[in-house]
């Protein structure tokens, strides 16, 4: 009867621990999962048109985020500008924005603050365009973060950009006690605005 009953509780134990152990594997192996499917609807442009006053090539991608859960998710139309969260283009296909080739431009996920990220390849800035702002936001390694006045111009106007929020994650608005940082994108701000539309 001892015998039994010490038999019962390690197949407890045993259980207990290989369920731990699966659970322990699973949660770890998820923090390295970055590859998750994206199911916004988009739209990919059959000709150059302007969208969020780009000039954007044929093949662009157009992502927004109202879907219907009778659509699929490539959508045959242009969807409304406000709804638009993402341009991205081709692979190897850049737009000049602010005198940088950038490849996507997606809105701040923060539904507070009215701007977007602006995503730039560097590698494709021949060395004789580079100028003060370029070699400035190409020092920080990553994308820009704008704020601006109209969200639904997605250019770089100067009447409508009100501020560098971030460049990457070193240099943030968010810490203003920061005086480096804060001198970081000032400067920034002020390279842009000397920038030809």
């Amino acid at each position: 009867m001892e015998t039994k009953k010490i038999l019962i509780i390690l197949g407890v134990i045993v259980l207990i621990v290989v369920g731990y152990f699966y659970a322990y594997i699973k949660a770890s192996a998820s923090m390295y999962s970055t590859h998750t499917v994206d199911e916004s609807p988009y739209f990919i442009t059959t000709k150059p048109m302007v969208v969020k006053n780009l000039n954007v090539p044929k093949g662009t991608k157009i992502q927004y985020s109202k879907r219907y859960f009778w659509q699929k998710i490539e959508q045959k139309k242009m969807p409304k500008e406000e709804d638009i969260t993402q341009i991205s283009f081709e692979e190897g296909v850049t737009i000049n924005w602010g005198g940088v080739p950038i490849t996507s431009i997606y809105e701040f996920y923060n539904p507070e603050m009215t701007g977007y990220t602006v995503n730039a390849d560097f590698k494709a800035l021949p060395a004789d365009k580079e100028t003060p702002f370029s070699k400035q936001w190409q020092s920080c390694h990553s994308n820009l973060g704008i704020s601006v006045k109209n969200a639904n111009d997605w250019s770089c106007s100067k009447n409508n950009i009100l501020d560098i929020e971030s460049c990457s994650v070193i240099y943030q608005r968010y810490f203003s006690d920061d005086v480096n940082q804060q001198d970081f994108l000032n400067e920034l701000y002020q390279e842009l605005m000397k920038v030809a539309d």
